[in-house]
């Protein structure tokens, strides 16, 4: 099974997350892990450091170092093959910054929702539908990205626009080193000053967000079901923020014609890839590139209209500490998700194979991954 509750995800390998904003901690069960495997924990943190609040003045200033810690499942450095256990303690809570909304709903926020499903939520800081469940995911998500690099597998992403400004390059040297992780050098700037002008109007603002996902051999994902593509558009969806969910040329294939759109095949190989990676639901080889719509932080200080518990008619304005443009941290766990899909899609394949690994793809992509970074917009 895919999943065997809301908050579980996986199939040969599983992750349950854990936790609430506002709770005592947040964490994550990895389960499926085999025995005897190299642990590190300094790669994970590195994850969780790049995912956490309060690293620039361009999102939330609330001040975590979302320390993980290993409650189970490893012993010496090494995997033991049970269920490991990683939690993350809050320590910076101010669940004050909420009592004046407790009995509202936040438009654009999911405390509408869960009120009515559940009878009963948590109004500080969203409770489980706050973005913080998300670094139980990066924890999980960093444990698969080690995995895949043993095989040869990269995966990485940045962000293609910020406020509908869509960067034209793709600097990989540069997503690190600026604060709203974009890729195009030129255009930071007036991506970072749409940032502060919304921050300023109590308003927000989002993005777009693109993974490229290489390395990987031919083979991988299921028919019908168990489509890599589909795998990986329901656990990107699966991130709050995110709204729409795209592979290769995406939407733009709407508007072509099949003689546009298909790849041609050529003895080198597909001679581009606006099929993103995959045919059938199955890996080509090549670079698998997904992008993800990014909404405007819900929570913002602008005044709004709502309505309280009883249906009346209300104004409400979220205080607190809240990202202006949430697509910065996003990235981290955009990246996680696509690495607990595309690690649990080769488990399965071995299973499938007994053991066997589906051969690299002969066909040489660096062609391909010039023609992708060539493009001039996020529509390839």
């Amino acid at each position: 099974m895919l999943f065997d509750s809301p908050s579980s995800f996986g199939r040969a390998f599983r992750i349950v997350t854990f936790g609430e904003s506002h709770g005592s901690a947040v964490g994550v069960v990895m389960d499926g892990v085999k025995p005897g495997l190299p642990f590190d924990l300094e790669a994970i943190q590195r994850e969780m450091d790049r995912r956490r609040p309060g690293q620039s003045d361009l999102v939330t200033p609330r001040s975590e170092a979302d320390r993980v810690q290993v409650l189970s499942g490893v012993f010496e450095g090494k995997t033991t093959g049970h269920p490991i256990a990683m939690v993350v303690f809050n320590e910076n809570q101010k669940s004050g910054d909420y009592k004046a909304i407790s009995e509202l709903f936040r438009p654009g926020h999911a405390d509408l929702t869960y009120d009515r499903k559940y009878g009963i939520r948590d109004p500080r800081g969203g409770g489980r539908s706050s973005g913080r469940e998300t670094l139980a995911r990066v924890a999980a998500g960093a444990w698969a990205k080690q995995q895949l690099a043993t095989l040869g597998v990269t995966v990485r992403g940045f962000n293609r626009e910020i406020a509908g400004i869509a960067g034209a390059t793709v600097d990989w040297a540069f997503v690190e080193k600026n604060p709203l992780r974009v890729a195009d050098p030129g255009l930071f700037e007036a991506q970072k000053a749409a940032v502060e002008a919304a921050r300023a109007d109590g308003d927000s603002v989002g993005g777009v967000c693109e993974v490229w996902i290489e390395g990987l051999p031919v083979g991988l994902g299921d028919p019908a079901f168990g489509k890599l593509d589909g795998l990986l558009a329901l656990a990107c969806m699966s991130i709050g923020a995110v709204k729409g969910v795209e592979l290769g040329a995406g939407f733009e294939s709407a508007r072509r014609r099949g003689s546009q759109n298909n790849d041609p095949l050529g003895p080198e190989g597909p001679r581009k890839n606006d099929a993103g990676g995959t045919l059938g639901g199955i890996s080509t080889g090549a670079p698998v590139v997904v992008r993800l719509a990014v909404k405007p932080t819900s929570s913002i200080s602008k005044t709004q209209q709502t309505i309280d518990r009883e249906g009346r008619p209300a104004d409400i304005s979220t205080q607190g500490r809240h990202d202006p443009c949430i697509a910065p941290r996003i990235v981290p766990v955009a990246e996680a998700m696509c690495a607990l899909v595309i690690y649990d899609a080769w488990l399965t394949q071995q299973s499938l194979r007994e053991g066997a690994v589906p051969a690299l793809a002969e066909w040489d992509w660096v062609a391909v991954e010039a023609l992708i970074a060539s493009k001039t917009n996020a529509r390839l």
